[in-house]
């Protein structure tokens, strides 16, 4: 098991009880990294609690209404992300920057009144399912997803090189799905979709329709991070979302 395995798997004693942090616009998923810049006084208290004991956040995605927190408890996708905390440090007083690293995609069951200032829930989490059905045609389909990321991304001598680097790896269908899935800019919706279905095969087949539909276009001097690429060379601090 390497490194990135360990980060990515939920302690053993894991029992469905999340906290959850809400973001407009954002949808992290399994194995992509996302860095974020910490203040407000309850989710500094949910990074205190995270820190002293699983590591754990849910980052969860703002679906409407109030964004701006005058509501107590604003609309969130039922679809969420466990993350692992990887990197933190205390820039001053009060503000936080951290690394998360995506562990499980889960659904909400309910939220908690726990009592604390962050808001709580209990989730299922999701496993990704390889049906039998597919196993045959699954090379085909990782070539054929391959194939039509890139076409999209830049034809910069880096982003080829990541896209050569994950056809000729052993990086299963799953992860290869959640990596694109993160790194492009899909709409939120596209991006909640993808993250709560947990058949590999029909997700990576909707990625590929994604892809060839002509709605992302990033060959006009955009680039693209692998998340292959990210997990051994990105820099702390990156660019951070704040909260």
């Amino acid at each position: 098991m390497d490194d990135l395995d360990a980060v990515t798997r939920l302690p053993d004693d894991f029992d469905g009880r999340v906290r959850l942090f809400p973001l407009p616009d954002q949808v992290l998923f399994p194995h992509a990294m996302q860095p974020l810049h910490i203040f407000e006084p309850r989710y500094c208290e949910m990074l205190s609690e995270a820190l002293a004991g699983d590591h754990l956040i849910a980052m969860s995605t703002l679906t409407g209404g109030d964004s701006s927190g005058i509501l107590a408890d604003p609309t969130i996708a039922s679809t969420v992300c466990l993350g692992r905390i990887i990197s933190h440090a205390e820039v001053e007083e009060g503000r936080h920057n951290i690394l998360l690293v995506g562990v499980r995609p889960a659904r909400v069951v309910t939220e908690l009144d726990t009592g604390r200032a962050f808001r709580m829930a209990a989730v299922d989490v999701l496993d990704d399912v390889y049906p039998p059905a597919g196993a045959t045609q699954r090379g085909q389909l990782k070539s054929e997803l391959l194939e039509a990321f890139g076409e999209v991304i830049p034809a910069s001598v880096n982003a080829q090189q990541n896209l050569h680097d994950l056809m000729a790896g052993q990086m299963g269908l799953g992860p290869i799905t959640d990596i694109i899935s993160y790194t492009l800019p899909f709409t939120v919706e596209e991006k909640l979709r993808l993250l709560g279905d947990a058949n590999v095969d029909s997700r990576a087949t909707e990625l590929v329709g994604l892809l060839r539909s002509g709605s992302v276009d990033l060959q006009s001097g955009s680039t693209v991070e692998l998340a292959e690429n990210t997990r051994d060379n990105q820099q702390f601090p990156p660019p951070f979302s704040l909260n």
